[in-house]
C-alpha cells in the first residue's frame, strides 16, 4: 500500500480546508434618526416608552457613552459607512454632498459585497440619496437615488406650528395622524421590505441595513402612538434649565438660543412638540420591534449580528436650543446597541459599557467581527475588545466633529470638552454633571484637566472644501410677469451664486425691506457672482436699459440663483 509523502498530505488538506469556506455571520445594520438619549435603557426621558429598543439592549451590548461624529447628518453618516472622520475626510456640514468630496470613497455595503456578501438595504441610510452602485439591491428601488418610500402626508402643512419665517425648515412641524401604519407607508414599508429579507434563507451572508426616518421631523405618526403621552402630563427633558446659558462662553451663548426655541414658545407649542416627539419615538420603536421580530422568527437569527444606531441626537429646550448642530452632550450622545450570536466572544446578553466611543469604529468593528480584513483608510479602533470586556482598557477618546475644522467636542469616560473656532472652551464634569449645566473651563484648578483634553483634539484636520456650484440647490426664477414680494432678510447669512446665463451683462440689486433697491454688481454674460445674503431677501435683475427682468427670493440655506437666457 502506498502512502502519500507528508508535504503533499498537507497540501490536500489545505485545499480541502480552502474549498469548504468558513460561514461568516450575517449583519443587521439598523439606524434610527435624529434620537438623543431619549431611550428608556439611556435614562434620558422619563416618560419615553421604547420596550423594543430596550429589549435589544437586553440581549446585547449597550453603549451608554457612544458620541457622532458630527451633529448633522451628512457628516455623521458619511463617517460612518466611510469610516473616516469628518476632519480626515472634509465632509463637515449637511450642504456639502458625500460624492463631491469623497468621489472614491467605499463605504461598508460595497466593501462587504467585495467580500461575498449580499449588500443590500432601505430607507434612509445615507444623506438622502442611495449610492446606486454601492449595493446588490435596495428598496425603493436603487436607481432612483430616493431613499424614501410613499409616505402619507397631511394635505394641508403646516398642521401644528406656523411658519415663523423664510428661516424656519419646512419639516418642523407635527400630528397625530388618523391612519393605519400601513397606510401611512415610510418606516412601516421600509421595515416591511427588510422584515421579508430576513424571512428568507439565503445562499450567501448578508449585509442587510434598514433606515428607520423617524424620530426626523415631521413629527407625523399614526394617532395611536400618541395616546401614551397625554399632552397635560408632558414634561420637558430632564436637562433643561432656564439660566443654563449664564457660564457660557460668548460662542456657546451664541450657540444656544436659537429662533426655532423660541418660536415654538411663542406659539404654545412647546408640550406639543415634545409630546410629538415622543410618540416619533414610540412609533420608531414600533417599527424597530417589527425588524426584532421577523430576524427572530426566521431562519438568520442565530448567526446574524445587529448593530443599532442614531447619527446624533436632538435638542428640545437644552440650553435654550432647538434642533442639532450643537457640541453638547444632548446632540452628540446617541443610542448604541450591538448584539452578537450566540457563541461569538462578546456574546453575553445584558452588557452595559461606558467607555466613550465614536460611530466612526462601526466599519472596523465589523471587519473585525466578521474576520475580514480591514480597510487601510478607516478608523484604526475597533469596538471588538469593548464587546469582549466593557470594562477592557480603552485609551480613546470620542471627536464629535462641528461644522468647521477647529470646532469639536471631545467626550471621555468622565469629561466632555467643547473647543470654539474663536478658541472659546467649556468642560463638563459628566460624572456629577451630566447634563453639562456647569461649566469648568473658567476656573483655575481645572487648568491641568483642560490642557489633558485639548491634547486629545485631532490634528492637522483637512481644510473645509468649498461646495461646487453645481451641487448648490437652484432657486426659482421669477420673471418680471410675476409680483415682487416683500424682502424681509432674517437669519444668518451665507453665499448664494448668481448666474448669469445670458449673452448681455446683468445687474444685481437687493430690495430692502423698506422697498428702495441698491446696485451691487454688474455680473457679465455668461459669467457668476458669490453674493452673501440672508433668508427672506429679495434679489432683483436688470438689463443695461434697467428694464425688471425678474427676482429671486432666499430660502433657508446656501444654494445657487440662475439667470436665464430669454
Amino acid at each position: 500500500m502506498k502512502t502519500i509523502p507528508l508535504s503533499l498530505a498537507l497540501l490536500l488538506t489545505a485545499a480541502s480546508a480552502q474549498a469548504v469556506p468558513v460561514e461568516k455571520p450575517n449583519v443587521l445594520f439598523i439606524s434610527m434618526d435624529d434620537l438623543n438619549d431619549w431611550v428608556g435603557c439611556l435614562g434620558g426621558h422619563p416618560q419615553t416608552l421604547t420596550p423594543h429598543l430596550d429589549r435589544l439592549a437586553q440581549s446585547g451590548t449597550l453603549f451608554t457613552n457612544a458620541h457622532c461624529a458630527a451633529p448633522q447628518c451628512n457628516p455623521s453618516r458619511t463617517a460612518i459607512f466611510t469610516g473616516i472622520p469628518p476632519f480626515r475626510s472634509g465632509v463637515y456640514h449637511n450642504g456639502q454632498k458625500m460624492r463631491d468630496v469623497l468621489p472614491e470613497a467605499e463605504i461598508i455595503p460595497r466593501y462587504f459585497s467585495r467580500q461575498g456578501y449580499w449588500s443590500a438595504g432601505s430607507g434612509k441610510l445615507l444623506h438622502y440619496f442611495i449610492d446606486t452602485a454601492s449595493w446588490d439591491d435596495y428598496f425603493p428601488a436603487k436607481e432612483k437615488e430616493n431613499p424614501f418610500p410613499p409616505t402619507y402626508d397631511p394635505p394641508h402643512r403646516p398642521v401644528s406650528l406656523p411658519v415663523g419665517g423664510p428661516w424656519q425648515y419646512v419639516e418642523t412641524d407635527w400630528a397625530a395622524l388618523d391612519v393605519s401604519d400601513e397606510d401611512y407607508g415610510g418606516d412601516w414599508s421600509v421595515t416591511q421590505w427588510i422584515g421579508e429579507q430576513l424571512q428568507r434563507p439565503h445562499d450567501q451572508p448578508f449585509f442587510l441595513a434598514c433606515g428607520i426616518y423617524r424620530p426626523h421631523e415631521p413629527w407625523f405618526v399614526p394617532e395611536r402612538y400618541f395616546r401614551p403621552f397625554p399632552l397635560d402630563s408632558i414634561q420637558p427633558g430632564p436637562g433643561c434649565l432656564e439660566n443654563d446659558l449664564d457660564d457660557l462662553p460668548p460662542s456657546g451663548q451664541k450657540m444656544g438660543p436659537n429662533r426655532y426655541f423660541a418660536h415654538i414658545r411663542q406659539q404654545g407649542q412647546w408640550k406639543q412638540a415634545i409630546q410629538a416627539y415622543l410618540a416619533s419615538i414610540h412609533y420608531a420603536d414600533a417599527m424597530l420591534g417589527r425588524v426584532l421580530d421577523a430576524l427572530e422568527n426566521g431562519p438568520n437569527r442565530d448567526k446574524t449580528i445587529v448593530v443599532l444606531w442614531s447619527d446624533h441626537g436632538w435638542h428640545l429646550g437644552e440650553k435654550q436650543h432647538w434642533q442639532k448642530f450643537t457640541g453638547w452632550r444632548i446632540c452628540t450622545r446617541v443610542p448604541l446597541i450591538i448584539r452578537l450570536p450566540s457563541g461569538m466572544p462578546g456574546s453575553e446578553p445584558g452588557q452595559v459599557c461606558d467607555q466613550p466611543v465614536c460611530l466612526t469604529d462601526l466599519f472596523h468593528t465589523l471587519t473585525d467581527l466578521c474576520e475580514l480584513p480591514a480597510p487601510e483608510n478607516i478608523s484604526a479602533h475597533s469596538l471588538v475588545p469593548l464587546l469582549k470586556n466593557p470594562d477592557a482598557p480603552w485609551p480613546h477618546a470620542a471627536v464629535t466633529q462641528l461644522s468647521a475644522p477647529d470646532e469639536y467636542a471631545i467626550s471621555t469616560r468622565s469629561r466632555r470638552y467643547i473647543h470654539y473656532r474663536n478658541g472659546d472652551e467649556e468642560l463638563y464634569d459628566i460624572a456629577t454633571d451630566p447634563h453639562e449645566w456647569t461649566n469648568l473651563a473658567a476656573q483655575p484648578e481645572q487648568a491641568a484637566q483642560l490642557a489633558q483634553m485639548r491634547q486629545l483634539a485631532p490634528s492637522n484636520p483637512v481644510p473645509l472644501p468649498q461646495v461646487p456650484v453645481a451641487s448648490l440647490p437652484a432657486l426659482p426664477w421669477h420673471p418680471a410677469t410675476e409680483p415682487t414680494p416683500a424682502s424681509k432678510p432674517d437669519g444668518n447669512t451665507f453665499d448664494v451664486v448668481f448666474i448669469n446665463q445670458r449673452a448681455h451683462p446683468v445687474e444685481l440689486l437687493w430690495l430692502s425691506p423698506s422697498g428702495s433697491t441698491h446696485s451691487y454688481s454688474l455680473i457679465p454674460a455668461q459669467q457668476r457672482q458669490r453674493q452673501s445674503s440672508r433668508p427672506g431677501a429679495v434679489w432683483l435683475i436688470r438689463d443695461a436699459s434697467e428694464n425688471l427682468l425678474g427676482h429671486f427670493q432666499i430660502g433657508d440655506r446656501s444654494c445657487k440663483a440662475i439667470v436665464p437666457a430669454p
